[in-house]
């Protein structure tokens, strides 16, 4: 009878070791090798628009890791552009958010139910829509450009944008639409987001003159930002200007001084003239704020797009171009009397951001790079 005994209490031992080994130990030794995966990095490039935004998105979009969208407010302005940009900040606020978190069912109040990637506003900009899983033509290393990407990629189901954006360590998004850094401060504090902003400026005399020629493309913008009767008239094109400028300082005022402590080291200010005088320097500091490898592969392209021939006569699109001599341009084009009037309604931003004043025509004429650019704020 012991005997019996002795064995059913070592079976039941038995039994209840197994079972803590089963339940406690194994799932832990099961974790080791599948540790957690990280939390994507969201990085928001924030701009104005003829700023040199879509080129340094392609710095983004081209890198491996990353799964980038190109100015996805554009629908949301689009679809209730009888608004003003302050009215219509939350609706875009929403829309990057969910972007973000890769969910792409924001979008429907936005398109159609038969929507295709296709639709989504210039979707072939971004490499991760333009290879696996959102197309099967291309390898996700491949360096692919927009015109290769439209022609082969555009068949695919809207679901693809979706899939492909779950399958990426990081989310980039360039945006035009926000004129107010504290609207992203819901953003920036949200424990499902790890967002960090990049602000990009340019000098607003080459946005002016860059401006000029693409008037038409940017009407329907320039009336929501100021409305279609500050639009009008011989000052029209500087009442804009005057915005953007505004906007401009308030943004690097709330991300640099006296910022709150959810915004330290999330905060990156960068010149467009600065990217362009050492374009390989300034791609290497972006990635390194933006915790992403820079590539052999990765340089090679930025030195190459940034030393061609080209002289950017296309108004939005990314080629190979002489970039520092394009982002030059107005000191030749632009009359010495608009130059006057851009600097009266954006000299605030000039001097915040490190841009010189230009005192005459001559100096216009023979002023170095240098000089314009003494000041270096970033």
């Amino acid at each position: 009878v012991m005997k019996s005994r002795r064995v059913q209490v070592l079976l039941i031992l038995a039994v209840l070791s197994f079972l803590l080994i089963h339940f406690y130990f194994l799932p832990c030794s099961n974790n080791v090798p599948m540790e957690e995966k990280p939390s994507p990095v969201h990085i928001l490039i924030l701009s104005s628009w003829r700023s040199g935004s879509s080129f340094t998105g392609q710095i983004f979009s081209q890198h491996p890791s990353v799964f980038y969208l190109m100015e996805p407010a554009w629908h949301v302005w689009v679809k209730m552009y009888q608004n003003s940009a302050e009215v219509l900040h939350m609706a875009v606020r929403d829309l990057v958010r969910s972007v973000f978190l890769c969910d792409m069912s924001v979008f429907d109040a936005y398109m159609s139910s038969q929507k295709k990637k296709s639709d989504l506003f210039k979707w072939e900009t971004s490499r991760a829509l333009c290879s696996p899983p959102a197309c099967d033509l291309f390898s996700r290393s491949d360096i692919i450009t927009a015109g290769n990407c439209r022609t082969i990629c555009g068949k695919y189901p809207f679901s693809k944008v979706e899939e492909a954006c779950k399958t990426y360590s990081h989310v980039a998004i360039k945006e035009v639409r926000f004129f107010d850094l504290k609207v992203l401060y819901p953003l920036l504090t949200d424990p499902s987001l790890n967002l960090k902003i990049i602000h990009l400026v340019r000098d607003p005399r080459a946005v002016f003159r860059s401006r000029e020629n693409a008037m038409a493309d940017l009407k329907r913008d320039s009336n929501i930002v100021v409305g279609s009767q500050g639009t009008k008239g011989e000052m029209g094109p500087y009442n804009t200007m005057q915005v953007i400028c505004k906007s401009h300082v308030e943004i690097y005022k709330a991300g640099s001084q006296a910022v709150p402590s959810f915004l330290k080291d999330r905060y990156l200010l960068i010149r467009y003239e600065d990217i362009v005088r050492d374009p390989l320097a300034r791609a290497a500091q972006l990635y390194r704020f933006a915790e992403l490898h820079f590539t052999p592969e990765l340089q090679k392209w930025v030195h190459n797009i940034t030393h061609g021939k080209g002289q950017g006569a296309q108004a939005f699109d990314i080629g190979s171009r002489d970039a520092l001599r394009v982002s030059q341009a107005w000191r030749k084009t632009l009359p010495y009397q608009k130059i006057e009037k851009v600097q009266n309604v954006c000299k605030d931003a000039m001097d915040l951001l490190g841009y010189r004043l230009v005192q005459s025509e001559e100096e216009q004429k023979n002023m170095s790079l240098d000089l314009l650019f003494a000041q270096n704020s970033s």
